[in-house]
């Protein structure tokens, strides 16, 4: 039985407003429908769900994305005895008028609440000198985890490492009420990139970027009361900050998504997490999380052996098998609480 027209119409606008492989769209659904019966007007909703869409029309996906999605669409016409659709070739020349193919795009996340993530993206996997400019896929499972969870963020302040263009944490500001929420890398690209961000969504960071330097900064984030929740962006090296740098932050839990790729930038994560576990003072240790996609199991068992090592106990946390955000393929990624 073809599928009611607004779960397939619904489907085909989330997964492209996040510009997800086109093979992952639901086309044979469509050529079911299709079949069943001949309506353009049924690829007229899709077409103003996805290109026409004022998500899309604000923040585009890449011009290539968008002439491929529209060519197959147009193979979806004129595949079957449905009624020519002139706007659907009118918006596959407007695609063709653009300018060369920029090294940035949109991806527009819309969120189980109705609300909407919106970020800038590198085109490209590595983009000057880093791979932090785009989103990753642990970060989409942390934060589908985070918004099934929302009441170990609300109220908390929260730190998160690593962040790179801001998707897992715009995601808990905008739905678990976190009472600060601080993002954090070490990338001056990936910050400025991160603060663009934080603006296209509505959140206005303090100071725009604050690096980690002095213990008087971090008393600032208590004693200013700006919006709720307060956001802050700091530059974080996790070899050379101190244990008195990270106490000011004042942390109640700290999260991380695809940070453990590499042996060097482990050791300096478990130093890192060796220094906050001894800068809390008379403060409860923060609750800690971490979701890692799992691409070379070596890497991930050699993490798990330098917590042990180090004495840090870390659990499973049990995770859906499948992403919201991810409509396509799901890749092996875990999360670990931390025990510090």
């Amino acid at each position: 039985m073809a599928e009611p027209r607004p779960g397939l119409t619904l489907r085909f606008q989330r997964r492209f407003l996040a510009a997800r492989p086109l093979r992952s769209l639901p086309w044979p659904e469509l050529e079911q429908s299709l079949r069943t019966a001949p309506d353009s007007a049924l690829l007229a909703d899709i077409l103003h769900k996805t290109i026409l869409h004022p998500l899309c029309v604000k923040y585009p996906p890449s011009a290539k994305y968008r002439r491929c999605f529209l060519t197959e669409l147009i193979k979806k016409l004129e595949s079957t005895a449905a009624e020519p659709l002139d706007e659907l070739y009118e918006a596959l020349a407007d695609v063709l008028k653009e300018e060369e193919e920029s090294t940035h795009c949109y991806k527009n996340y819309l969120l189980p609440s109705g609300d909407c993530v919106s970020l800038c993206e590198s085109t490209a996997l590595i983009s000057g000198g880093t791979t932090g400019l785009l989103t990753w896929e642990a970060a989409l499972h942390l934060a589908q985890w985070a918004l099934q969870n929302p009441s170990l963020f609300r109220g908390r302040t929260v730190l998160e490492l690593g962040s790179g263009i801001g998707f897992t944490g715009i995601a808990i500001c905008k739905s678990c009420q976190p009472r600060t929420f601080i993002f954090s890398d070490c990338h001056p690209r990936v910050l400025r990139q991160l603060g663009e961000n934080l603006q296209l969504n509505g959140l206005t960071p303090e100071g725009v970027t604050c690096s980690i330097q002095t213990e008087s900064q971090g008393q600032e984030l208590e004693g200013q009361n700006c919006q709720t929740p307060k956001v802050v962006v700091a530059e974080l090296d996790w070899g050379s900050v101190t244990e008195k740098q990270l106490l000011a932050l004042r942390a109640d839990i700290v999260i991380a998504a695809d940070v453990v790729y590499d042996p060097e930038i482990i050791l300096a994560l478990i130093g890192m997490l060796q220094k906050l576990s001894t800068s809390r003072a008379d403060r409860k240790a923060p609750e800690v999380f971490i979701a890692s996609t799992i691409r070379n199991p070596d890497t991930y068992q050699l993490f798990q052996a330098e917590l042990d090592k180090t004495g840090i106990r870390w659990q499973v946390i049990p995770a859906h098998s499948s992403c919201y955000f991810l409509c396509d393929e799901q890749p092996d990624v875990t999360i670990l609480q931390l025990f510090i």
